[in-house]
Order: C-alpha cells, then structure tokens, then sequence
C-alpha cells in the first residue's frame, strides 16, 4: 500500500498537478502510439512542455500586472471583503477545512478518484456519451479543495473515506460532463482544433454557444470591422490592447495616486508616474502576446498527438485543456474586449453591493474577470460579433459577483478570506451546493442525476455526428456540407 501511494505523490506532486509536463507526456505518449520515431516524440514533448510554460508566463504575468491595482482599489476605499479568486477560493476552503478537523491531503486523495472516475467514463462513451479527459491539473487541485469543502460542509457527520469517494464521483462526473458540453463550440471556433475546455466556466461556454447567435443578429464580428483612417492601427491587436490599456488603467491609477501605487508597487517609484501607468498598460499587451505565442506552440502539438491516445488506448476521446488555448483563435482583440466589459460588470454589482449594505462585500479577483470573460468574448464574438460578446461578459461579470457574494455566506467561506469566483463555480456550484445543503442526500443525488443526463440529451440531440464531431472534424464538415 505504502508503495501504490509513494507513486501516486510523485505522480501528483511532478505531473498531474504541474500541466506543462502533463501535457508534454501526453504529447510523447501518442507519439509513440502513432509509432512516430522515438526523437520525433522527444521533440512534440519539448516542445508542448515549453509551449505550455509559456503560456503561464504569459498567465502569471497578467495576474501580477492587475494584483498590485485591485489590492490599491480595496485600500483606497476601504474594503474588506471576499476575493472571488480560484487561489483565494483553495486557500479559503483549506482553512474551513482545517477548521473542522479534516486534513487537507483528502484533497488529493479525492481529486485521484475524480481523475479515475473521468478516465473510465470516456472508456464507457458509448455508454455514458462521454468524449473528454480533463486534463487541467492546477485547477483540478483547487476545484477539489473547494468541492471537498462543499460536501463536508453539506455532510458534516460523514467519516473522510466517505467524503473522499462522494466529491470523487461528483467532481469526476463534473469534469466529464461539463469539458464535453464544450467539444462542438470549440471544434467549430478551431476548426478542429482537437481539444475541449477543461477549466473553470465550460457550463459559461455552453450558454455562450447558445446565446450569442441571439444577441447578435445582424452584428458585425471583430474581423469584420474595418476602421477608417488612423483608426485603422487599433485592427492590429498590440496597438488596440496597448492603447485600451492605458485608458483603463490610466483611469483606475489616477484614481489611487502615486503615493498608494508607491506602498504597493516599488517600481512605480523608478519611473515618471505617467510612464508608469504606459509600462504597466504595455506589460499587460507584452503577457497577452507571449500566452498566444505559448497556446500556438502546444496546442498544434496535442492535437496531432493525441489521436495516438485517441485511436489506441480511448478510442474518440479528446483532451480538455485551459481555456487560454483558445485565444489563438477567432480575433485576438475578442480576449481584451470580454476582460473590459466583464471588469465593468463586476465593478457595477460590487457597487450594487455596497449600495443596498450587503452583509458580504466581494473584491474582484483577476483570474475570473479576466479569464472567464475573455474565453467567453472569444466565443461570444465568434457566434455573435461584438454585440453579443459586450453583453454577455458584461453579464457574467454581474453573475460573478451576485453568485460568488452568495456562496461565499451560504459556504460561510467569507470568514476565511474568499471564495472560488469563476463563472461555473458562481452559478452551476452554486444550485448544486444548494440543493445538497437543503435537500440532502437528495439534493447530492439529484446533482448526480443531472449530469448524468446531460449527455445522453446532447446525444439525443445530434445522434448521427455526436461522435464523428468529435473523432474526424473534416468528415463532420463534408458530411454536414452535403445534408445541407
């Protein structure tokens, strides 16, 4: 036992929870599945590791760009409250955890389950209709910690063997169900890229899917708008994020003033204040363009490698990756549209909050605001155009806030600090966590129940191309292109 569980630690702790090696290990994996030769499969995994490395570069160094204005904004006006942030949300439900006498490794121990679970419901597809392995390995952990949470906090009588096995079957079921409500959206936004969404907002991009033709009848796409004159340098993507940058955050560091940045930002005190809301504005476009630059590099890899894994060992399935790799495509200003709208939706429901006295305040968190809305504008634009992409990040911007101020008092995570804060966990987990906590075993049994269903109605739907979507995208076309 002792020996399962030492490489069960390595695995976790070298692989599963680090996704750069995940993803180049997979890539190797498959190569070798397609009996590519050994160096070829050598070069697909440096090269998806390294791709995916850049990309959270460019992910760290946006949160590192916006950390040091929200903590200026909550200091400036005196706000104390709930950070609705995935890192905030596990380090919150860690401590409630704690608290209650649980040890936190059961969060390991249930996300194996989970992970388990997910491998062998793509295993049982024609069975369960099931096409994606998630394979996020940092949100994974933060999503068990809170879901563990939420299931002690709903069954606080149950022994930790329990527990574990009930967050296993509901998170691995969650991580199934919710990456394959996104296959047809992402296939036809990448023309077949390959892969799924395995984050945190995949139910979000399932409503967006939906949604956006709605909004966006006889809306123009980003691409499709041409600026006239010297407008015309704002369709170049740096020059449009660079200048939309500087006007956000000129406004938002005006406001907080040099002294305040000064305390929180010791490089704003090197510099000209003026050009320090322009490096700052630059630095956000400088971490935008190295994210697409890594997304290019490892997504080409995966999604020619995984067809090893694919036909060889779980034959039409398809990885479910970080929703930043999708901001390689559609138009790159559809990813600094959704941040600003989805900013100014949290920014209104927080003031709504202080307005009518809210009993708990939420702070924006970077990761939600910036990463769900962006994903979502990317879709949105892609389906809709501009229109339906404002809309809907503006919304969800709103649904962030509203939903994570209610979770965090209805978890009572609010006394540790935060709460999780991406989209899926503001809404979806929201009613799911309701429904146990008032209706018990029949709420948990209910929330299983749902998401079993999902699927088989997705099947139902479009039983003819609901696998070959997914299996050989360029048979979907043709096959598609001659029914219609």
């Amino acid at each position: 036992m002792e020996i399962i569980l030492s490489i069960w630690e390595f695995f976790q702790t070298n692989i599963l929870t680090q996704p750069a090696f995940f993803v180049g290990i997979l890539v190797f994996i498959g190569y070798l599945l397609l009996k590519k030769p050994i160096y070829e499969a050598y070069a697909g995994f440096v090269k998806a590791t390294v791709g995916y490395m850049i990309l959270n570069v460019g992910s760290s160094g946006l949160v590192s760009t916006f950390r040091p204005i929200l903590a200026g904004l909550n200091q400036r006006f005196n706000l104390s409250a709930a950070v609705i942030d995935p890192y905030f949300g596990q380090s919150a439900a860690m401590a409630a955890l704690e608290s209650m006498g649980r040890t936190t490794s059961l969060v390991m121990v249930g996300l194996l389950v989970a992970f388990l679970l997910n491998i062998l419901l793509v295993a049982l597809r024609k069975i369960t209709k099931l096409r994606t392995v998630f394979i996020t390995g940092h949100i994974m952990v933060q999503q068990s910690a809170t879901g563990l949470w939420m299931i002690v906090f709903c069954f606080p009588a149950l022994q930790d063997l329990t527990a574990v096995i009930l967050l296993g079957i509901l998170l691995g079921l969650y991580w199934s169900v919710s990456s394959n409500l996104t296959v047809e959206a992402t296939q036809d936004l990448t023309d077949g890229g390959g892969f799924a969404i395995g984050h945190q907002q995949m139910f979000g991009v399932w409503f967006v899917s939906k949604l956006a033709p709605k909004l966006g009848k006889n809306s123009k796409k980003l691409e499709d708008v041409k600026l006239p004159g010297f407008l015309s340098i704002f369709n170049d993507n740096v020059v449009a994020t660079g200048t939309l940058m500087i006007i956000f955050f000129g406004i938002i560091i005006a406001l907080l003033g040099p002294d305040l940045m000064a305390e929180l930002d010791s490089s704003s005190t090197s510099m000209n204040f003026v050009f320090y809301i322009i490096t700052t504005a630059f630095e956000f476009a400088v971490y935008l363009t190295i994210l697409q630059l890594g997304v290019r590099m490892f997504v080409a890899e995966l999604t020619e490698s995984f067809t090893g894994i694919s036909e060889r060992l779980l034959p039409g399935s398809m990885p479910a990756v970080d929703c930043a790799a999708t901001y390689g495509f559609g138009n790159p200003n559809a990813v600094t549209l959704g941040f600003i709208f989805g900013a100014l939706g949290q920014f209104l429901a927080i003031i709504g909050l202080i307005v009518f006295q809210s009993p708990v305040l939420i702070i924006t968190g970077f990761v939600p605001v910036f990463f769900d809305n962006a994903t979502f504008a990317v879709f949105a634009n892609h389906k809709g155009g501009v229109k339906a992409a404002a809309i809907l990040t503006f919304v969800s911007g709103i649904l962030q806030v509203l939903g994570g101020a209610v979770c965090a008092s209805m978890f009572q995570t609010a006394q540790y600090g935060g709460w999780h804060g991406n989209f899926d966990m503001d809404t979806i987990w929201l009613i799911g966590g309701a429904a146990m906590k008032y209706l018990s075993w029949g709420g948990y049994a209910l929330c299983i129940i749902v998401l079993l269903l999902i699927p088989q109605l997705q099947y139902r739907k479009n039983k003819e191309n609901y696998f070959l979507i997914a299996e050989d995208y360029e048979a979907y076309k043709e096959k598609v292109g001659k029914q219609s």
